[in-house]
């Protein structure tokens, strides 16, 4: 369902209203009862969720070999070491 964007001509006031295509045009301002002319907005656009939408969103993502981690706890723990000494 789209949002209509309103403003009243006779108040000045915006409002919005979520409501289905079929449904018929606001005539008047919910506020005043003024004439309500009905804005052109650009809208929200999609919003893609999930994963999946590309090729390389469906791989499975694999995590390092593990040779990173040794290497910067040893480092980690030998500058441990001197401090300590």
């Amino acid at each position: 369902m789209p949002t209509y964007e309103y403003e009243c001509t006779r108040c000045g006031i915006i409002f919005e209203e979520f409501k289905p295509m079929s449904a018929p045009r606001r005539q008047r301002c919910p506020e005043c009862r003024g004439k309500v002319t009905r804005l052109i907005s650009g809208g929200l656009g999609i919003h893609f969720k999930g994963s999946g939408f590309y090729v390389t969103d469906s791989r499975i993502k694999t995590s390092n070999s593990g040779k990173d981690k040794p290497a910067s706890d040893a480092g980690s723990k030998s500058k441990a070491g001197e401090k300590s000494e």
